[in-house]
């Protein structure tokens, strides 16, 4: 970031403010190059660091404006050395008094010009390295028997944050709408952007669908709740305060009923709910695509002589900007008991969660989008232990399987650390989950809970509720994933049938249309998770974007079933169906498809083939049975596919076993 310093004084630009001063009326002023290749000149002698060179050049008097960057990490201070390096760089400012840093010395794009105010003290202890003792080394294997073996000693307690994005047309306290992936601050407005005298107005929609997801967690709701100020400050929130609830949330004391798939070991779970509360979303912080931005700038550069020099110098900095389209989009934050002990269950409560909301059809619920975000909180104690170890909390998970790996490699971080005695390196911090290396790293530490200053929001009503509000919003709920496992359950479907079928809304919806029209629901949950499912993941396609209607699925299935058509035909109508629609008995009619039921017909065809392969027939009789199945597809092929394939195979086998 691009900043004006002087020395021994004080300077405020827009979103910057430094204040500087030195103990000593004369400072030394350090000069700072980074740079992307050596350069050769210059490189005799110097402390490396990351490819950081250090310079130590005259005291000096005067202002000086440049980059503010961090202060270094290490000086050279040999005098002799300073004095070479100082009358190199300043030779430089004679011989050419408008280009600081001339191309004979160092490349312009590879250069950031530093400078910064440091004592005699600072240069000389800054010099002072600590070595650190060596560490011994543990072998992977050695280190995976003994997580192994101390993972049986250990539980994880875990508990997770969901942030829901509400899709309501405007946003939470004013008409502003909120569109994904508009253009940058298109969508904002004065009580977006929190400017003063600008005063919030509630959307209803928002209490509307915190009640329904209150009533569909099995929350005790709160017929008198509030709207609290959570003061802190960010660069993507305005105003500097979040509109939220603190000590009385709209919904509290809720659970959560879901099946863990049997891949994963099956079973039924329960986990608590804690609380479900209204707020804000805060705007969005955005970097250049590349991670930095450069910009050649001019700066004025000042000495005691008052000689001024024109440095200019390549800004190589953070490129951050703020978007504050998504500032005040209405957000529920579901809060879990800590009832969970593994990343897949953490995993699988998210994705309820998800089905859920969507269910209740008050968010989308897309991870990819930010409309679901998850914060997991994670320790691990002794087994039989009722006291809760050390919270670690994991951002930046924007998938459920990213939730169950970040989940997991912290369980074992924690057990691994409590193993080798070195449970005290666990502090409570915030940690983010990096993909490309499937580990946390720390992002902050966190010495205690935040001061939030929390008081009741003065612009703002209490919400008041009737039951007879609650009631009428309870009767109109749809049915909800639970339910629906459990009836389909009921219809003796597969565990693994039920959770493909509930997972997704609009597969439920085309299912239970598809069996009210009189279609066998095992059939029916076969061809919806195989072919139709292979379909649209191949065509990249939902359910209600395929031209299939769930009446022609049922019509498909009976005529089958009553031999019109042979399952090879069907499964051919049926891609027809998928791709350009239509209905099966014009295909049937179109196409001449139906099914060659006539015993005589087959027999003739049986015969055909049957002498046209006398080898393989004598191969047959003389014991290669496996021949039956060559045999039959010939007799499929001279019937395009056509003929029943009981009455075939029926025939086929009298014929093949005949003595002559």
């Amino acid at each position: 970031m691009t900043s004006l310093i002087l020395l021994q004084t004080r300077v405020k630009l827009p979103s910057v403010s430094f204040s500087l001063h030195s103990s000593q009326p004369n400072s030394h002023l350090i000069f700072f190059w980074v740079y992307n290749s050596a350069v050769s000149s210059l490189n005799t002698k110097l402390l490396k660091k990351e490819r950081r060179f250090w310079f130590l050049g005259y005291r000096v008097r005067g202002i000086a404006s440049c980059l503010q960057r961090e202060g270094p990490d290490c000086l050279i201070s040999d005098p002799i050395e300073f004095k070479n390096m100082a009358s190199t760089i300043f030779r430089s400012f004679q011989t050419h008094p408008f280009v600081f840093h001339p191309t004979t010395l160092l490349r312009r794009k590879n250069v950031l010009f530093y400078c910064t105010m440091r004592s005699a003290q600072t240069t000389q202890a800054a010099t002072q390295e600590k070595v650190k003792p060596p560490q011994a080394k543990v072998s992977n294997l050695t280190q995976n028997k003994t997580l192994e073996n101390a993972l049986k000693d250990y539980e994880a307690v875990i508990g997770i944050e969901t942030h829901v994005q509400l899709s309501t047309l405007t946003k939470a306290f004013c008409s502003c709408p909120y569109n994904y992936a508009s253009q940058p601050n298109t969508s904002i407005c004065p009580i977006c952007m929190g400017l003063p005298g600008a005063l919030p107005i509630l959307n209803f929609k928002v209490i509307e669908a915190a009640v329904k997801v209150g009533v569909a967690l099995n929350c005790k709701l709160a017929l008198n709740s509030k709207f609290d100020r959570k003061q802190y400050f960010y660069a993507d929130l305005p105003k500097g305060y979040q509109i939220s609830q603190f000590d009385v949330p709209i919904a509290t004391g809720g659970y959560i009923d879901l099946d863990i798939p049997v891949e994963f070991g099956g079973g039924h779970r329960k986990f608590g709910i804690t609380r479900v509360h209204m707020e804000e979303d805060a705007g969005k912080l955005m970097h250049s695509d590349d991670g930095s931005y450069s910009q050649e700038s001019t700066f004025p550069f000042v000495l005691s002589i008052n000689i001024i020099f024109f440095v200019k110098v390549i800004n190589v900095c953070s490129f951050l900007q703020v978007d504050l389209n998504r500032a005040g989009v209405p957000l529920l934050e579901i809060v879990s008991e800590p009832d969970m002990r593994n990343g897949i269950e953490a995993a699988e409560y998210a994705a309820e969660i998800q089905r859920v909301v969507r269910y209740l059809g008050v968010s989308n619920g897309n991870m990819q989008e930010g409309s679901l975000r998850c914060d997991v909180n994670v320790s691990v104690r002794p087994i039989g232990q009722s006291q809760f170890g050390t919270k670690v909390e994991i951002k930046n998970l924007n998938s459920f399987s990213n939730v169950s790996r970040a989940i997991d490699y912290e369980i074992s971080r924690q057990v691994l650390l409590h193993s080798q005695g070195q449970d005290k390196e666990i502090v409570q911090e915030t940690r983010l989950w990096e993909e490309g290396a499937q580990k946390t790293v720390t992002m902050r530490k966190k010495e205690g809970l935040s001061d939030y200053r929390y008081f009741p929001e003065p612009d703002l009503p209490g919400v008041f509720l009737t039951q007879e509000y609650v009631d009428g919003i309870h009767k109109s709920l749809p049915e909800l994933p639970e339910m629906k496992r459990r009836r389909y359950e009921k219809m003796g479907l597969s565990m693994q049938d039920v959770l493909f079928l509930a997972n997704d809304m609009n597969v439920a919806v085309f299912f239970d249309t598809t069996i009210t029209k009189g279609a066998d629901a095992k059939l029916a949950a076969n061809w919806i998770m195989s072919d139709i499912a292979a379909y649209m993941k191949n065509e990249e396609l939902t359910i209600t974007e395929v031209k299939l209607s769930p009446q022609e699925l049922a019509e498909l299935i009976a005529s089958i079933k009553d031999g019109t058509i042979s399952g090879k035909i069907g499964k051919q109508i049926l891609f027809e169906l998928l791709a350009k629609g239509g209905t099966v008995k014009g295909l049937i009619e179109e196409k001449d498809l139906v099914q060659i039921v006539d015993p005589a017909e087959i027999e003739k065809m049986v015969e055909k083939v049957l002498s046209e392969n006398s080898k393989q027939l004598d191969q047959y009789r003389g014991g290669k049975t496996k021949l039956q199945g060559y045999f039959a597809g010939q007799i499929m092929k001279l019937s395009k596919g056509k003929a029943n394939p009981g009455i075939l195979n029926k025939i086929l086998l009298e014929k093949l076993n005949a003595k002559s």
